[in-house]
């Protein structure tokens, strides 16, 4: 696993799950899996921010971007080799 999935995996379960690891793959929607919600996508934005310098507009916050760790890890990746 790459240090990328490890750090977003790890920020999930410990901010949205509360230290439960099984339930949710790297692939499965955060949202329709109701590990998040609104505000946790908030949270999250915050992180990414944060953790990985990377500045996040309005028009990133779609699904595609960030509504499972595979989409994350691309988003992540992509925001960084663009700075």
């Amino acid at each position: 696993m790459e240090a990328i999935e490890q750090e977003l995996r790890r920020f999930v379960v410990d901010n949205f799950l509360f230290g439960q690891k099984d339930g949710f793959m790297d692939d499965d929607s955060l949202l329709e899996k109701g590990i998040i919600d609104s505000t946790g996508v908030l949270e999250l934005v915050a992180f990414l921010e944060e953790r990985y310098q990377i500045g996040i507009e309005d028009e990133d916050l779609v699904p595609e971007n960030l509504d499972s760790i595979v989409n994350l890890v691309r988003f992540v990746k992509t925001k960084k080799s663009r700075s």
